[in-house]
């Protein structure tokens, strides 16, 4: 009964990260029909991507990795999980105080690193007043990162799941308000960044509560759990860190273009999406998961689950890059075309989408390898092989930029993220039955394949017949409706037949009761 409760969490997790990506469509889409490809428009894209990438350092990146797999094995054992979550929550709360005072003293230095291209002009000055703005919300969303571990891995995952929905309604409503009474625009969107992350902490803060895990304030203390936990998290800080210096990298080279920021970020929303919905679903349910499955010895059990996490995510990635690759210019001119946004920077923007397209079953399958190592405590290895990805990516990305201009930067990071999975692919060979591949995988990688393909061609072929409909105002939209709704009949359609998706299978499955 294993995999369908895993079925169910990555539909469960799934389905909420999809509403939270539409709400971002729209968060984004007002962002640049208001201020285009402009100074305020880049300002604040590098302001809120400084909380988020320590974020992904902090939270989601190395503490969460490194505490799911020890709290849910604690679980497993009964041997006091809520203190041990209650210690944590406490150390990380104290150390991300002091990190939130610091940077507000060294933000100008932060912006530089992240866009030394502002150094010259306006944007530099604005990025830093809102980054100041802005960087607070690593405190409370790192927070509420810690305590979604906490109901990830005792099989709650809507309350966690949700709380990101939560962060675009701050920000649409706030620009809504911005616009109806006449408030700087750049500066009412930074307010509204640390205001989303207490309202995102206090939905899971509740949600933990009352699934009897509530987290007070207290002081700190260095427990012997606490010390296993920085030591096995140390070298995952470490990966976490390069993985962060990648995206360094390619702000870097952007911000020698101008608009270059903004139309990677846009890029970036569009496959996010499909990264977002299915990476983020198999992350959330697999480790703790695993975890378990491999601290109760079930390596069979463990097996399933990891066949199953990469056969969903093959089935729903692969088609998505193809269309990202395929249909970008229609895409991102229906989604972002309109008000201070151009018909040139829209060009631009897919041509960057389609790059990122390339990578995108490779972003998606680290999530799907990397729980092998965490669950079974070993963050060394990933951290080697973060360092490799990271030199391949700034070499590529550099290198292709001197070619391709700003393109080059998207390029670099799809070339990194297959060479990532390689090295995890292979690193992972000799962890015995949990890391093999099935018969039922194997079987289904072609047909995923092929139906791609049929899905490819009939794109285009819809695409020729649409014509100009779909960069005409007024029809557009329907048009790219139909072009999306073909792509998803022709995929599902020829995945049925090849045998690629077993609808009665996955409806059966989600019938069943919990095992």
């Amino acid at each position: 009964m294993q995999p369908i409760r895993l079925i169910k969490g990555f539909l469960t997790v799934g389905l909420w990260t999809l509403l939270s990506r539409v709400f971002g469509f729209a968060r984004d889409i007002m962002i640049a029909a208001r201020l285009g490809d402009g100074p305020v428009a880049e300002a604040f894209v590098v302001a809120f991507t400084l909380p988020n990438m320590f974020r992904r350092f902090f939270a989601e990146g190395a503490f969460n990795l490194a505490f799911i797999p020890i709290f849910s094995k604690k679980l497993e054992a009964d041997d006091d999980a809520k203190g041990f979550a209650r210690d944590a929550f406490a150390g990380l709360a104290s150390v991300l105080i002091v990190f939130t005072l610091l940077a507000q003293l060294v933000m100008p230095w932060l912006v530089l690193a992240m866009a030394s291209g502002f150094a010259a002009d306006e944007r530099f000055e604005l990025a830093t007043f809102y980054g100041r703005i802005c960087f607070p919300y690593i405190l409370f969303i790192s927070l509420a990162a810690l305590l979604s571990g906490v109901l990830n891995a005792t099989g709650r995952f809507a309350a966690a799941a949700a709380a990101p929905v939560l962060l675009n309604i701050v920000l649409v409503s706030t620009m809504l308000l911005a616009v109806e009474l006449e408030w700087d625009f750049g500066v009412a969107l930074s307010w509204s960044v640390p205001l989303a992350g207490i309202v995102q902490l206090a939905l899971v803060w509740v949600a933990a509560a009352r699934a009897g895990f509530s987290m007070k304030p207290r002081m700190p203390r260095m427990t012997p759990e606490l010390k296993r936990l920085a030591i096995i998290a140390a070298p995952a800080a470490l990966a976490g860190g390069v993985l962060q210096v990648n995206l360094l990298v390619s702000r870097q080279v952007a911000s020698f273009f101008d608009g270059a920021i903004q139309y990677l970020n846009l890029a970036d929303r569009l496959y996010q999406l499909p990264l977002g919905v299915v990476a983020i679903a198999i992350g959330v349910v697999l480790l703790p998961e695993l975890s378990r499955r491999l601290a109760a010895g079930d390596e069979k059990a463990g097996r399933d689950g990891f066949n199953r996490a990469t056969e969903f995510a093959l089935v729903l990635t692969v088609p998505a890059a193809v269309a990202l690759v395929l249909i970008a210019g229609p895409l991102v001119s229906v989604l972002y075309q309109r008000g201070a946004f151009s018909a040139d920077a829209a060009a631009a923007t897919a041509l960057a989408t389609a790059a990122y397209g390339l990578g995108l079953p490779a972003f998606v399958l680290q999530k799907v390898l990397q729980p092998l190592y965490y669950a079974r405590h070993d963050t060394r290895r990933p951290m080697n092989y973060a360092l490799i990805a990271m030199v391949v990516n700034a070499v590529a990305s550099i290198g292709l930029a001197l070619w391709l201009g700003f393109i080059g930067a998207a390029l670099g990071t799809t070339v990194a993220g297959w060479a990532m999975v390689l090295l995890l692919w292979r690193g992972s060979r000799g962890m015995g039955a949990a890391a093999q591949i099935d018969a039922r995988l194997l079987s289904r990688l072609p047909r995923i394949a092929l139906s791609a393909v049929f899905m490819g061609a009939v794109l285009l072929g819809v695409d020729w017949l649409l014509g100009a409909a779909l960069y005409t105002d007024g029809v557009r939209y329907w048009a790219l409706l139909t072009l999306v709704i073909a792509g998803i009949v022709s995929y599902f359609t020829a995945a049925q037949l090849t045998g690629a998706l077993g609808f009665a299978e996955l409806k059966s499955a989600m019938r069943r009761k919990r095992g």
